[in-house]
């Protein structure tokens, strides 16, 4: 679990077929402290597990469906991409919780300077997902946890600050670049339940309410 505050960004040394999937080595310098061999580290939001390391390299194999489903193949040998260790128990909670798991992709349609930040509207290119999508709730772009500030049919608005702006890869980003979408997951679990009431499944939707003493006062 990851929480959306991009500790560093690491460089893109390559990315290389392999066996049937993908290898993608990143030069890191922070993101090394406890990354070992087995660990799991997000890059632009999509949770990898490192299989070398060397020196300030990270490796870590990239499979065909992430691949796919990510926009991860766009990295060049150069580019930068977010790096994020996991959450540690006792560590604030910055951001708001990430799962590493991409739900899909985005496309920036428009980045807008403003006075004090930018304004970038994105584009979603897998049909569906801004279901998951409300005003002022989060959204992780490339790893990067931001609040919706506009939303209608298949793109959101997100204000980015000069901080973030400077610490991640959304200061480089611009109109035409593809990015990686992870919902708020407490959204895609609200949107579940609800479906679970609507199909036929009430009496489990009303229990799951039930344990969160959202049905106080509804009689049965």
């Amino acid at each position: 679990m990851f929480t959306g505050i991009v500790e560093e960004m690491g460089e893109v040394i390559r990315l290389v077929p392999r066996q049937g999937a993908w290898r993608l080595t990143v030069k890191a310098g922070r993101a090394l402290e406890a990354s070992e061999v087995g660990s799991s580290l997000a890059a632009n939001g999509v949770c990898l597990t490192v299989v070398e390391r060397a020196d300030n390299l990270l490796t870590f194999d990239v499979g065909p469906e992430t691949l796919r489903a990510t926009a991860l193949e766009d990295l060049a040998p150069g580019a930068q991409v977010n790096l994020e260790r996991p959450a540690r128990l006792g560590a604030p909670l910055g951001g708001h919780l990430v799962l590493g798991h991409v739900d899909g992709i985005g496309r920036v349609a428009q980045v807008v300077p403003g006075r004090d930040t930018v304004t970038m509207r994105i584009a979603v290119l897998d049909s569906g997902l801004e279901r998951y999508l409300i005003p002022k709730g989060s959204v992780a772009v490339d790893g990067v946890s931001l609040t919706v500030a506009a939303l209608d049919a298949g793109a959101f608005d997100v204000m980015v600050i000069p901080h973030t702006l400077a610490v991640t890869t959304l200061g480089k980003r611009a109109a035409g670049d593809r990015v990686n979408l992870e919902m708020d997951v407490i959204g895609k679990y609200l949107f579940r339940f609800l479906q679970l009431g609507e199909t036929g499944d009430a009496p489990l939707f009303e229990a799951l309410l039930a344990r969160q003493d959202l049905l106080r006062g509804r009689s049965t």
